[in-house]
């Protein structure tokens, strides 16, 4: 009977190619099969690095059926190395079907470690907090993005989210209007890159600081949030946001503040500011 081959899941660089590793080079020359999310970019990218290879696409419009031809290549005694347009596979990358259908198949996975924004990022951060939490994208969609930041304000960790550049000034308002402008934000934007930059601040200032040049807009982004610090009120704030959120889809204003005020003892007039910022965020 055929033994299965192995699954290697390869970091590759996300900008500077010095960056792959001398292990993620031998993988890639010796496996059967490479699974790449962008065949065209992965093909530029290995020519570059002196590897001819067979490949196959992996993407998040065809992971399921991709998934199902690979683990059969697999199960017939073929090796096949997983990578990614840039970084580590299955990190907010397509890539997780397919390692957990391996894992079901009784087939070795096999992580081949290497460049990750969000280490990277972090590593340049000067973050002093030993906990941190990797959220990866933030919904697009504003009302659903103002949602799961209400879960994570009350969160006492480091927050770490990537952003592309066509949403980064309204994700970045959010940030700060519902976790507040003290905390300070890290921009880790082309890691690697030529353009690389790491900037901090608070997010107070945050928006108008990338507003101020439309170069800071550009490239892909890690942002880095400092966590809820001890005392802070983000789980009254996460209530009144949600109590007001339900309240001005049934009822004018004035009364929906009135009503929200008598719920969860808050001050009318906080309850009227936030009623106010949460009416221009839906506009």
């Amino acid at each position: 009977m055929q033994s299965p081959g192995s699954l290697y899941v390869v970091a590759t660089p996300i900008g500077n190619l010095n960056d792959i590793t001398q292990r993620a080079l031998e993988t890639l020359k010796s496996a059967d099969l490479i699974a790449a999310e962008d065949t065209r970019h992965s093909g530029q990218l290995l020519a570059r690095l002196g590897i001819s290879a067979r490949f196959t696409a992996l993407h998040e419009h065809n992971e399921q059926h991709a998934s199902r031809y690979l683990i059969a290549e697999l199960l017939a005694g073929k090796n096949v190395a997983l990578i990614s347009d840039a970084g580590t596979p299955a990190i907010s990358d397509p890539g997780t079907l397919l390692i957990a259908a391996a894992h079901d198949a009784a087939i070795r996975v096999i992580p081949v470690p290497g460049a990750s924004a969000v280490i990277c990022a972090l590593s340049a951060s000067g973050i002093v907090a030993p906990n941190w939490l990797f959220y990866g994208f933030l919904p697009a969609k504003p009302n659903h993005r103002q949602a799961s930041l209400q879960t994570l304000a009350a969160l006492p960790y480091t927050l770490v989210f990537y952003e592309a550049p066509h949403r980064i000034v309204e994700c970045v308002a959010d940030l700060a209007r519902i976790l507040g402008g003290t905390r300070r934000v890290t921009f880790a934007r082309e890691l690697t890159k030529l353009f690389e930059s790491i900037h901090s601040l608070p997010l107070a200032e945050a928006e108008a600081w990338l507003s101020a040049d439309a170069n800071r807009q550009k490239g892909e982004f890690v942002l880095i949030v400092g966590g809820a610090a001890a005392g802070d009120n983000t789980d009254d704030h996460a209530e009144l946001r949600n109590t007001l959120t339900v309240l001005m889809d049934e009822l004018p204003l004035r009364q929906a503040v009135h009503i929200a005020a008598k719920l969860t003892g808050v001050k009318k007039n906080t309850c009227y500011k936030l009623a106010l910022t949460l009416q221009k965020t839906d506009l």
